[in-house]
């Protein structure tokens, strides 16, 4: 009887030490994110991702290559929202995310899709390629960027949400340009 108290006292506590945080909420994720970037006066990122995501690891992997991860983390709160995940993973999603992508026109984008906020939680720029004069609504979006024009589109967004120098815009513009091949 013993040894099979102290099983199940092992067997719980190693439950309990397994057992995950809490997923947090988006609501969670951007307070935190809009104070940060407030306190370092940067923006924040947002990339709308999944587990599953080729191309939102290839966007992660970009950012984050040692020849421009300086760039963005000095311009930028960088923050995940998981959506779309498969159904074994669902309890990995972000409560709040897929809304907050619709909310910004991104039913139907795919993913990643990704927005831009001053530290004050306006809109700067998300990553969808529009015609002049077209609205919010419309669009194709770009998500990791890697064609020439979705390259092109990026650091287009990079010009105007940062104060990047043109050395470094080729360098993130080479960066992804990669991506492609």
């Amino acid at each position: 009887m013993k040894q099979i108290l102290i099983s199940l006292s092992l067997l719980f506590a190693a439950v309990v030490a397994n057992a995950q945080e809490p997923v947090q909420t988006t609501k969670q994720i951007l307070n935190e994110a809009y104070a940060l970037a407030a306190k370092e006066d940067k923006k924040v990122f947002i990339m709308f991702h999944a587990s599953w995501c080729g191309w939102c690891h290839k966007m992660d992997k970009s950012m984050n290559d040692e020849s421009c991860k300086k760039f963005f983390d000095d311009n930028f709160v960088i923050r995940h929202l998981v959506v779309n995940e498969s159904p074994d993973k669902k309890h990995l999603e972000n409560p709040g995310a897929e809304d907050l992508k619709n909310l910004y026109h991104g039913t139907g984008q795919g993913i990643p899709f990704w927005l831009i906020f001053d530290k004050d939680g306006k809109l700067l720029s998300d990553s969808k390629i529009r015609k002049k004069g077209e609205g919010p609504e419309v669009g194709e979006n770009s998500g990791c960027p890697a064609s020439e024009v979705e390259v092109d589109f990026f650091i287009s967004v990079l010009k105007k949400t940062t104060s990047l120098n043109k050395d470094e815009l080729e360098i993130i513009e080479k960066q992804f340009r990669k991506n492609e091949m």
